[in-house]
């Protein structure tokens, strides 16, 4: 039976649909008369489908990842992720070249025009089966790291589980919890390294059908990134190493003197630096739920709201359980313009900093939903990211208990530390990944799954120091094989390292302004993709940027700041 008119499709009709059911859809629109008085109802009519069909694939995945092992979500997700949206590319490049030759523009569509200009000058048919080999094998990434276990103590535990483990006060607790983690890992290396191995084979070929001599310069332009280099993201690298990792270098050294040990193994960087037990912010994932409902309502009462609906709606799920993907992240469902927030929680100060993170994510896809049109929602990943980083920021006020947040002073001041030596740790993390990411795809050695641990090793020497790796290569190596974008999305993660000078700057606004910050923010979020990255920073009140200097004096801010929380914590 043929699927209903555009109009009144629903994600619910599409459930069990395959690309035969979805085909026509799109047909109708490619062969449908169109001119000038009618090419903004095509748009909305395009709009309304790419909606249906992208939040009935973002169901399927959702489905998927909280229940790895369940055969039919499986095969649902495959079904959308790995059959019905390469299809639809092609499609979706036959609508793009009608709007790109009717030379219909406005200001609002200008980088969403763009876009499609580059999906078409990119796509090539003998790219489609490639992808969909693509999102077969992250799937089967997903399923492989998502139902890895340990036996701890007699009880069957997933790996999120160990983390509270790591912040033990207790030394050989937290050694014995990071190598059973690694070894995980180590154990199914070459399952692991034949899975990428693969991935890049299908990745470097659909860079060349595309005409691109590597992988690094497809992506960039697959990306759109329209407004920077891979170039620009060298000089961010030789940034963060000049003034990001000596800064971690001091961060460790203190934690050295403090914890009273020779030297800082990679099981001492979690645990309270003066031997106090862990900060347990909540006890269930309701806990964490409520309380942070009361944190972002400080922030914006209509943050509060919007966290409410998600709430009232069911679009949270943090509870960590077997069989359930590690990670976590927010996915928008477009056609009903509400996101959903996914986690791992298991009773941790991180926790707190994650749902804060991908809250300030949803928020950006409720406040950009007031755009008419789909593509004019969604910018770059550069952008989605200040969201999130700049709400973990911007949410610090209101944190202790005497706000309504999760923290008594004591643990408050310990809570501000930790956070803001993150922020510097993430920089030089995003730094290392970028970096290695560069080199599997240009360096000619990046197939030989030898040479990639050996460069992996290279880049965190380069980019992580104060802390002792002697006698752990393979536990260090196992670190690159647990962060899922290099397997699933490769080069997303810069975008992390430009967003963190972005929100660096929005907080060094909101200590002179909170108000007014947060006010600048929230109108960069509703623009959505209608103006270009620098545009949509400038909006937020802060400089697109990669200079050193910019850099340098936002890491002496923090540096600043950590002095004054470590002196309220008594560590100075």
């Amino acid at each position: 039976m043929p699927l209903s008119p555009i109009t009144t499709l629903t994600p619910a009709a599409l459930a069990e649909a395959t690309w035969d059911d979805i085909r026509p859809l799109y047909q109708e629109l490619v062969d449908r008369p169109m001119d000038a008085t009618t090419i903004e109802r095509w748009l909305t009519d395009w709009s309304r489908l790419e909606e249906v069909v992208t939040e009935a694939a973002a169901l399927a995945m959702i489905a998927y990842t909280c229940d790895t092992a369940d055969p039919a979500k499986e095969a649902a997700h495959l079904r959308f992720s790995a059959e019905i949206l390469p299809r639809m590319e092609e499609l979706e490049v036959e609508l793009a070249r009608r709007l790109l030759a009717s030379g219909y523009t406005r200001p609002d569509l200008e980088v969403a025009i763009a876009r499609f200009r580059t999906a078409a000058e990119l796509f090539r048919e003998e790219n489609v089966p490639l992808n969909t080999e693509i999102e077969e094998h992250c799937a089967r990434y997903q399923k492989m790291t998502g139902g890895l276990t340990v036996i701890w103590d007699g009880v069957e535990k997933t790996l999120p589980e160990l983390q509270p483990f790591l912040q033990s006060t207790d030394r050989t607790v937290r050694e014995r919890a990071f190598r059973e983690t690694c070894a995980k890992y180590a154990g199914c290396r070459d399952e692991l390294a034949g899975v990428f191995d693969t991935l890049f084979d299908l990745r470097v070929q659909t860079a060349r059908n595309a005409g691109f001599a590597d992988y690094e310069s497809y992506a960039f332009r697959a990306k759109c990134r329209f407004d920077y280099t891979p170039a620009d993201c060298r000089r961010f690298h030789e940034a963060v190493e000049a003034v990001v990792v000596p800064a971690v270098e001091r961060i460790m050294a203190r934690r050295r003197a403090r914890l009273g040990v020779a030297t800082v193994r990679p099981w001492d960087t979690a645990p309270d630096p003066e031997g106090r037990e862990p900060i347990r912010p909540f006890r269930e994932a309701r806990e964490l739920i409520d309380t942070s409902r009361q944190i972002v309502g400080r922030v914006a009462p209509a943050f509060g709201a919007e966290f409410q609906a998600m709430m009232d709606e069911q679009l949270l799920d943090l509870d960590v359980r077997k069989g359930k993907a590690p990670g976590g992240y927010c996915e928008t469902l477009e056609y009903r313009g509400r996101p959903f927030i996914f986690m791992n929680a298991v009773g941790v100060l991180d926790d707190v900093s994650t749902l804060l993170h991908e809250a300030g994510h949803a928020f950006h896809a409720f406040e950009s939903h007031a755009q008419p049109w789909i593509w004019q929602r969604h910018p770059g990943l550069e952008m989605c990211e200040l969201a999130s980083m700049s709400m973990e920021l911007l949410a610090t006020p209101y944190l202790g208990k005497e706000s309504g947040g999760f923290f008594s002073a004591e643990e408050l001041a310990r809570a501000r530390v930790e956070h803001l030596e993150d922020v510097l740790v993430t920089l030089s993390h995003v730094a290392s990944v970028d970096a290695f990411q560069s080199w599997i795809y240009t360096s000619g050695a990046g197939r030989d799954r030898d040479a990639r641990d050996q460069a992996w090793l290279q880049v965190r020497s380069r980019f992580e120091r104060g802390i002792d790796w002697s006698g752990l290569d393979r536990e260090r190596i196992t670190r690159w094989y647990r962060q899922l974008h290099i397997f699933l999305y490769p080069f997303y993660y810069i975008e992390y390292g430009i967003a963190q000078i972005g929100a660096l700057q929005v907080w060094r606004n909101s200590l002179r302004d909170q108000a007014g910050a947060v006010e600048r923010y929230r109108q960069a979020l509703v623009q959505g993709n209608t103006r270009s990255l620098p545009e949509l920073y400038r909006a937020a009140g802060v400089e697109f940027t990669f200079d050193a200097r910019v850099i340098g004096e936002l890491v002496a801010q923090v540096e600043a700041e950590l002095e004054k929380w470590l002196r309220v914590s008594g560590r100075r």
